[in-house]
């Protein structure tokens, strides 16, 4: 024995060695170009974490859920309910050779219920009640865990406009969008970010799908409570310099909106995500004012008009070859 502890303790202290096995990957996943946006198969499916019994009882629907659990908790009953029932005369007030009697008392014993009609009468019969309410007391807190999980997963509910538009502001071309806050709380040090993913051919002539980040005057906000209208000046240093409706959809232009933020009410990180396609992109538009003056001098946010775009007054001339979508 004391020959083996330095030798154990030998091997604690090396470094873990890594192995050459080469994590198991899916052999192909399609990529398919739909309604403008690019599309994973599968992607968010819960039937990909078949193999990964944690992440499928987190993502799969309530309804599954349920079934998944009454059925390992009806099966484990069953399991038990028979090695009462092959022990023979152990539980005690029990009908002789009755396995419903064997089955309810797996129930009350792996629920740790104990209603005292029932009761082992055999050593076999003990043992295997405490092996069950071992079993159901490890059962009831996975279940409990996996439920609380389940709950307690941080969303944010927040919409985005449909449409993103593009007018001049400032002397300056401007991308637009707006977002709002469905549950009218505050989303603290919320935070934005936009992505522009297009095609690209490198100067060797090789494919690229570049994704690149778009600034934006203000993407921050201490706290979003309503709505937030977004804003990017397309100067000489953007990536949209240059383009237009039709080379935007050439290039297969995609727009990846990223919000996060810290929800008032439970304290949690929030998060959104929103694509929008080149289609999606409106030319010479403005978003239509949803704030709106009454006679007495007050406001009010009219939601009706969220979606709405219109043309705009002022066209940008940044691109005179663009494919125009509205008059100007």
């Amino acid at each position: 024995m004391r020959s083996l502890l330095p030798r154990w303790l030998n091997l604690r202290s090396q470094p873990h060695q890594q192995t050459n096995e080469v994590p198991k990957l899916p052999k192909r996943v399609w990529i398919r170009w739909r309604n403008g946006k690019f599309e994973f198969d599968g992607a968010g499916d819960w039937r990909n974490y078949l193999n990964d019994p944690y992440h499928l009882l987190l993502t799969v629907p309530w309804v599954g859920f349920v079934v998944v659990m009454g059925g390992l908790y009806l099966g484990l009953n069953l399991f038990f309910a028979v090695l009462f029932w092959l022990g023979g005369d152990v539980i005690a007030n029990a009908r002789e050779n009755s396995f419903v009697d064997a089955f309810f008392f797996s129930v009350q014993t792996f629920s740790t219920i104990g209603y005292g009609a029932l009761y082992p009468d055999k050593l076999y019969a003990q043992v295997l009640a405490t092996s069950e309410a071992f079993v159901g007391l490890l059962g009831v807190a996975i279940m409990t865990g996996l439920a609380f999980a389940r709950f307690s997963q941080p969303t944010a509910k927040v919409v985005f406009s449909k449409h993103m538009a593009i007018t001049e502001y400032n002397g300056l071309p401007t991308l637009m969008f707006r977002a709002a806050n469905q549950r009218r709380n505050q989303l603290l040090e919320a935070q934005m970010k936009i992505y522009y993913m297009r095609d690209e051919v490198t100067a060797e002539g090789e494919f690229m799908r570049r994704l690149r980040s778009l600034s934006l005057t203000q993407s921050d906000t201490p706290a979003f409570i309503m709505t937030w209208t977004l804003m990017h000046p397309i100067d000489e240093n953007s990536p949209l310099y240059g383009e237009n409706a039709e080379s935007l959809i050439q290039k297969r232009g995609m727009f990846i909106i990223s919000l996060t933020g810290v929800d008032e009410t439970v304290g949690h990180s929030m998060h959104a995500r929103y694509n929008y396609a080149a289609h999606d992109v409106k030319f010479d538009h403005r978003l239509v004012d949803i704030i709106v003056d009454t006679a007495s001098g007050h406001r009010y946010i009219d939601f009706t008009r969220f979606h709405t775009v219109e043309p705009s007054a002022n066209c940008p001339t940044y691109a005179e070859s663009r494919l125009r979508q509205g008059e100007c």
